[in-house]
């Protein structure tokens, strides 16, 4: 299960805290409703991962399912999709509650590059109640887009990649 907020901000926080760790990732969909999606992803220092994932509908709480696959068989699926994967920069940090922000970066250069960010909780509760001012976020993560349509990676593939209409 996946329980998470969204904000959309611009650029890396400002506040000092810890980072964890960096990904570089590239991502593709073979479907968007229900998801299902392939991702390379490299920790900065580490070997490439290579998922596949499925997501049912839903928006601050839906089932989650990823898979290892090889590389081979990610490359088989970029290959299957036929269509520029989007690529991700992902800085995780460590909140002073014990819970990690990821912040990210997509498709860096491009005129639709943007930025988002998301914080992932143990229930729904817990999303619910979490407030950005406890962790000095409160200007950062101004902008939320939780359960706002539209606001999903796999609508931004649909509008840049698919031709579909801008989803927000």
């Amino acid at each position: 299960m996946e329980i998470e907020r969204k904000w959309m901000v611009k650029g890396w926080p400002e506040k000092e805290l810890p980072l964890l760790y960096e990904h570089s990732m590239r991502q593709g969909y073979l479907t968007v409703i229900p998801t299902v999606r392939i991702r390379e992803e490299k920790k900065t220092g580490e070997e490439a991962e290579y998922i596949l994932c499925f997501k049912s509908p839903g928006g601050i709480s839906r089932k989650e399912i990823e898979i290892a696959i090889t590389r081979d068989k990610f490359l088989e699926l970029e290959d299957l999709i036929g269509r520029p994967l989007i690529p991700k920069i992902r800085r995780t940090y460590q909140l002073p509650d014990g819970l990690r922000l990821e912040v990210n970066h997509v498709d860096e250069g491009l005129p639709t590059e943007f930025w988002y960010a998301e914080v992932e909780y143990r229930s729904v509760e817990e999303a619910r109640a979490w407030n950005p001012e406890t962790a000095g976020l409160e200007d950062f993560l101004s902008d939320e887009v939780t359960e706002m349509p539209g606001q999903s990676m796999g609508a931004y593939w649909m509008w840049t990649r698919c031709g579909a209409p801008k989803p927000f």
